[in-house]
């Protein structure tokens, strides 16, 4: 049986050609888990214990994808004025799966924004904005294409991550946000020059994530396909 990784689904708003809500995920997380083998299923957003309670019996691993700003509230502070988008029901809806998940034992991934929201969901918070703390290098690429990377990380030599891309490593990069104070339960397995934190792992459950975008190099850089095939194969 081919592993199934159920991806928190997210909601867009068309007003062309007719005015309508779509609830997706990137194509690029389901190529990615494709490619390694697995079967991917998007997990509409909802707000029914029962409902969410099957996503989570029916899968075998939760993906957390990018996206909006997790919403402040959630870590107890008030929006800066930098803040950008954020959508408060897609954050409680994926806080409801990583909750079922820890019940049922699912193993986590988180990219990005799934990434920031695993460290809010278990009580640490996020700088709203880069420029909240001194730091030396770029951390949105554009117009640098996503294929390429553009800063370097250390990764700690027993992390998991580091079994999948060594502990010199360089990624790309797109994100204002990052993780200030890292939950309790966590340790920090990835950082980039300047100190922002660029992966996470739980000290006692599988649960993981990473600040940069595989999804977007996994066509092309075959270390970053790795990460797919491990989460979908090996964690």
């Amino acid at each position: 049986m081919k592993p199934v990784v159920g991806i928190g689904g997210n909601d867009h708003f068309m007003s062309v050609p007719d005015a309508h809500w779509t609830a997706y995920t990137p194509k690029s997380f389901v190529d990615g888990i494709q490619q390694a083998g697995g079967i991917a299923v998007i997990l509409p957003i909802t707000e029914d214990p029962e409902t969410i309670q099957y996503y989570i019996s029916s899968i075998d691993k939760l993906l957390l994808t990018g996206g909006q700003d997790v919403a402040p509230e959630f870590y107890h502070q008030a929006p800066h004025q930098k803040l950008g988008a954020v959508y408060p029901a897609r954050d409680r809806f994926e806080i409801a799966l990583i909750q079922e998940a820890l019940k049922q034992d699912k193993p986590i991934f988180g990219v990005c924004r799934g990434m920031q929201l695993l460290n809010v969901a278990f009580g640490g918070t996020l700088l709203q904005d880069l420029s909240l703390k001194e730091h030396a290098i770029k951390h949105d690429q554009l117009p640098t294409p996503f294929q390429i990377p553009t800063h370097t990380i250390q990764v700690a030599p027993e992390s998991r991550l580091a079994k999948i891309v060594g502990t010199n490593y360089s990624v790309n990069s797109f994100h204002h946000q990052a993780i200030d104070q890292l939950a309790d339960g966590f340790v920090v397995t990835a950082s980039a020059p300047d100190g922002i934190i660029e992966g996470i792992e739980s000290t006692a459950k599988k649960i993981m994530g990473i600040q940069w975008h595989p999804e977007l190099a996994h066509a092309v850089i075959p270390s970053e396909q790795s990460i797919f095939d491990f989460f979908v194969h090996e964690f």
